[in-house]
């Protein structure tokens, strides 16, 4: 077979294990491995400053795997490819495929314009365990409710493919003319507020492989139980690898079953591997229903009055609302760039429900600060939340924070972890300070809008608020 030499442009999926479109090009014959920071994407899914910082950490990780053969470049893909294939001509194309509305419509015209010019391009699935247009109904129409979309949509179509391995003696095209390098894509913090991050997180391919060698050594023991609880390390913590493809979901997937043994009825294991469902139902809700990144997925919710108020969602942002679980989980996220799933749940809620605040306020907030900035998960996420998504928590059903607190963060660990001027106060007041009697108070040097702030609004009347605003809109309907 004669030796081609291909190009493969590499985005979410910055690996060389189970990589679909690298491995075709490397059994092709030479690679040309390439990264472009699309400058074209649209305002509203452009890279948040966390992203950016994960992003730069891990082409760094990604080029040194590749012997520093990666090429980078900055700009239009459509003009960059073109560029290239003047320097090379007899090219093929290669990449893994995207989900998101605007990667799909780019694509198209990339292929499009590319074929027209007689290059072979090829896309290949390494994403996602099944892909959205793979997965409908009896009707042909897609799902909109979680469980049966996984249970006979997914469990019962052929099983995701099993993961390849990295291809051995990769031979790469060493002479480049019009890269650039990866600090002239600007992506590392120009201000040092990822400090701690960069104590937490091994950006890459071998960080990702860490973290899940990790997690299946110690918590997917106790994974149904000890995922709920923020002071506790039950989670695989692997959804910024995900994200970036560092780690495909296939290999995610069997690493788990393997774990147990082949034993996917356990419960641990199943419901891990739920949740990697869960993401693919993210995507596969973005797909099938591209409006959802900004507008209501239930559509009665568009004559829901929202309140904004600029003070109470900056007291949100900034973990200052005087809900101590509230003020944990977005410090957490400051920080860290992550928050626990379980809190995501309950600030979600907090600012929508006790806030009457836009769930997309919410969305954007993540959108910037989550090393994990999923577009379809973060949307899915907030709508749920919201009660606006596809099979979504009803609206009425408003999270107590103080409830939250007590039962999944019982000794006030999670709080005191971040919010440490709480530190002296006993569990019984830990989870609503205000409640503390002035003696108690003083004792554990606490003085309430001084040390830590007042709540923001009342639990009880912003909850009766919320509830009447919802049922005012059922009326309007």
């Amino acid at each position: 077979m004669s030796q081609v030499l291909s190009i493969v442009w590499l985005r979410n999926d910055l690996r060389l294990s189970n990589n679909p479109a690298l491995l075709y090009g490397v059994n092709q014959g030479t690679i040309l491995p390439i990264y472009i920071y699309d400058d074209t994407v649209p305002d509203h899914y452009a890279m948040g400053a966390a992203s950016k910082y994960w992003l730069h950490r891990s082409l760094h990780a990604l080029n040194a795997s590749m012997d520093k053969n990666l090429q980078v470049f900055k700009g239009n893909p459509l003009s960059i490819l073109q560029q290239l294939l003047r320097e090379f001509p007899n090219a093929h194309v290669l990449w893994n495929r995207g989900y998101e509305p605007w990667q799909i419509a780019r694509d198209a015209q990339i292929k499009q314009a590319l074929k027209e010019q007689g290059v072979i391009v090829k896309s290949f699935n390494g994403h996602l365990l099944w892909e959205p247009m793979s997965v409908l109904k009896k009707d042909n129409t897609p799902y909109k409710v979680f469980t049966p979309y996984y249970r006979k949509g997914c469990l019962q179509k052929t099983p995701p493919a099993y993961p390849s391995a990295a291809p051995e003696n990769i031979q790469y095209m060493v002479e480049c003319k019009s890269s650039t390098s990866i600090e002239k894509l600007r992506l590392a913090p120009q201000i040092a507020w990822h400090k701690t991050m960069d104590t937490l997180w091994q950006p890459g391919e071998a960080g990702a492989k860490e973290k899940l060698a990790v997690y299946l050594e110690g918590a997917a023991k106790t994974y149904q139980n000890d995922r709920n609880l923020p002071a506790v390390k039950g989670t695989s913590l692997l959804s910024p690898h995900l994200h970036f493809g560092e780690i495909s979901p296939h290999q995610v997937w069997y690493a788990v079953i393997d774990a147990f043994g082949g034993d996917i009825e356990n419960a641990d294991c199943d419901t891990y591997l739920s949740e990697l469902g869960w993401r693919e139902f993210s995507h596969y809700l973005l797909f099938h229903f591209p409006h959802i990144t900004h507008d209501n997925f239930n559509s009665k919710f568009d004559a829901f009055t929202w309140e904004h108020n600029d003070a109470l969602l900056t007291a949100w942002q900034t973990g200052q609302t005087g809900v101590p679980i509230v003020d944990a989980g977005m410090r957490e996220l400051y920080e860290t760039g992550y928050m626990h799933n379980r809190v995501r749940m309950v600030v979600g809620s907090y600012l929508v429900k006790n806030l009457l605040i836009d769930w997309r306020y919410g969305e954007r907030w993540f959108w910037d600060t989550l090393l994990d900035a999923d577009l379809a998960a973060n949307t899915a996420s907030w709508q749920w939340v919201a009660g606006t998504g596809a099979d979504a928590s009803p609206y009425f059903r408003i999270f107590n924070p103080i409830l939250q607190g007590e039962k999944f963060d019982k000794e006030g660990e999670y709080v005191k972890k971040y919010c440490p001027e709480l530190r002296l106060l006993p569990k019984k007041y830990i989870h609503q300070p205000w409640n503390a009697p002035a003696d108690i108070l003083k004792a554990c040097k606490v003085t309430l809008g001084v040390d830590y702030p007042e709540p923001v609004v009342d639990l009880k009347a912003s909850r009766d608020k919320a509830l009447a605003a919802f049922a005012k809109m059922k009326e309007a309907l």
